[in-house]
């Protein structure tokens, strides 16, 4: 992991000094709400339908045990005794009085971590794979760029008030886990003929109200220039993103208008940069700035190197061993590039609890796993969950035992019940409908491990309202809430993609017809499924059963359960 250095530590300090200030300020009657509001939002602070949400960033998702414990207390001490992880490797908090909001930034200052520019029309927390450093299909670990990216955004002067909020995900793997292509730009590490590493660089993609797959602009860019040319890229955005309208104010909007218009003045300015501006050669990274910070991403001490250890096959369990365990060891422990090591996917993901939620006694939990099997070190996945990277495959039973005793140890990672929802209308105040009390139903509804087994790997995707922060156009089922005269409705898609390899090039998913009331959602999920489980070849999965047999015959099973929602359609 990455280490602060003293300027790193000076600087997160005395943003959480500043904000201490502003708040005197603001609660004393000296900055009024609006005034206050750029502030806040620069540093996490939203305020939401019940109370403040704070969003505190974690970098490309690596999180420490000691920054785990931290969360723990402020989950405890500060909010209702739990935080909730999102799509975007970030935690957020429900219920922080705003009075105590600069006590729990100097918390977060005091272990190496902040809300900085978690909100408001800037350049937003730097995601990647929750695997970098040790996935078996990596090409170039994307680490140590993502840490060069987040400190050259982070407080950057001329990008601190957007068109629109702006996001940027990085991948090093054959395999894409970061969903680049939905991205403002996603970046792609890659390899050239020659052995050189460079990007592929991808703008214009997201989600919300126009769902758009991101362009390629450039097929490789020598990874010196990339600092360049995302400076190329955001001042372009800058410059011509539209201000006037808040639902045309993506990126996505603009290269879509512009098309190649776009490409071309990124590369003219980029041009521009490097031989016009003052010193503006002086963003090439030199080859020892990337090896001072790629050195923070060496494997931890005390993990062995085992070149004799076989990596090919997880050794098979024993045969008294318990069915819960042989689950477990095929859905949530992966493959490694170590030899003799393993990453263990840490379930967030049951009934009772929200998908992404986490209490303070989990989070301490999941602190002292990290410590005692994970050199200290846990990730945060794109799906809301929580990886342990560096699990020696001698201690998986114990790892498995202990994960099962703090209800982390469910076997259905990449199953139905893995689903990704957004807080939603329960706490959101932008949100149409909410998504906590549909993801529950779903949860209780398939409780079945083998029926969840026989059904295979799914994504769910909930999102409750356009925003799409629960990523619902990207679910192979997609749930979006949305309000119809005051109640809540919900709108059903199929066959989205991330852009994996598991569900293929990144595409939105299609709707299947109007949208459903609350009381049909679970019914028409498990109507969808079982057309599914009648239609599917033999070993075919659910989104390719779906792009085989296309969308009438779900929507046509979809129809048949309305209550309603069909009264409503017959009058």
């Amino acid at each position: 992991m990455y280490q602060y250095t003293e300027f790193d530590r000076h600087f997160v300090r005395q943003r959480a000094t500043q904000f201490r200030d502003q708040l005197q300020r603001h609660l004393a009657g000296q900055l009024g709400d609006e005034e206050f509001k750029a502030l806040r939002l620069q540093n996490g602070w939203y305020l939401q339908r019940h109370a403040p949400m704070l969003r505190i960033a974690i970098p490309y998702g690596e999180v420490s045990s000691t920054q785990l414990r931290t969360l723990a207390r402020i989950a405890r001490e500060y909010d209702r005794g739990y935080g909730h992880f999102t799509t975007r490797q970030n935690i957020q908090f429900n219920w922080i009085p705003l009075a105590r909001a600069a006590d729990v930034m100097d918390e977060l200052a005091a272990v190496d971590m902040h809300g900085i520019q978690t909100s408001g029309n800037c350049i937003r927390n730097i995601t990647s794979d929750a695997f970098a450093g040790i996935a078996p299909d990596e090409i170039v670990d994307p680490r140590p760029y993502c840490e060069v990216i987040r400190q050259w955004s982070t407080l950057h002067p001329e990008f601190a008030f957007l068109p629109r909020k702006f996001k940027i995900a990085v991948s090093g793997a054959a395999e894409d886990r970061a969903a680049i292509g939905w991205h403002d730009i996603g970046l792609q590490l890659l390899r050239d003929a020659n052995g050189d590493v460079g990007f592929k660089v991808l703008v214009g993609g997201g989600m919300g109200r126009t769902p758009l797959i991101a362009t390629v602009v450039r097929e490789f860019l020598p990874w010196q220039q990339i600092l360049v040319y995302l400076e190329a890229i955001v001042r372009v955005y800058n410059r011509y993103g539209r201000r006037d309208n808040l639902y045309k104010a993506r990126i996505k909007i603009l290269v879509k208008a512009e098309g190649q218009k776009f490409i071309d003045a990124v590369e003219h300015e980029f041009r521009q940069i490097l031989e016009r501006d003052v010193d503006g050669a002086a963003h090439i990274i030199p080859q020892e700035e990337l090896d001072r910070v790629a050195q923070h991403f060496d494997a931890p001490p005390g993990v062995r190197y085992d070149p004799q250890a076989a990596n090919d096959a997880l050794a098979a369990a024993p045969a008294d061993a318990p069915l819960a365990y042989r689950r477990w060891l095929e859905r949530n422990v992966h493959a490694h590039r170590f030899p003799g090591y393993r990453a263990v996917t840490l379930s967030l993901k049951r009934a009772g609890q929200a998908p992404g939620d986490v209490t303070d006694e989990q989070l301490e939990r999941a602190a002292d796993l990290a410590e005692r099997y994970s050199a200290g070190e846990a990730r945060v996945t794109h799906d809301q969950n929580l990886v342990l990277p560096w699990v020696h495959e001698s201690e998986l039973y114990a790892l498995w035992q202990e994960a099962k005793a703090a209800s982390f140890a469910t076997p259905n990672i990449g199953l139905l019940t893995d689903m990704i929802a957004c807080p939603g209308g329960d706490f959101c105040s932008l949100a149409n409908a909410r998504s906590i009390p549909i993801a529950e139903q779903v949860a209780q509804r398939y409780q079945d491990l083998d029926e969840l087994y026989d059904i295979g790997d799914i994504d769910v995707h909930m999102s409750g309202c356009m925003n799409s922060c629960g990523h619902h156009h990207t679910g192979h089922i997609g749930i979006l809430g949305v309000d119809k005269d005051g109640a809540e409705w919900y709108q059903i898609t199929l066959g989205g993609s991330d852009g994996s390899t598991h569900s293929g090039p990144a595409m939105p998913g299609k709707v299947i017809g109007p949208s459903f009331a609350a009381d049909e959602v679970v019914d028409v999920i498990e109507a969808v499924v079982e057309t599914y489980r009648e239609q599917r070849a033999a070993n075919e999965r659910f989104i390719d059963t779906v792009k085989r047999v296309g969308l009438e015959p779900f929507k046509n099973a979809a129809n048949a359960v309305r209550r309603t929602t069909g009264k409503a359609l017959a009058a």
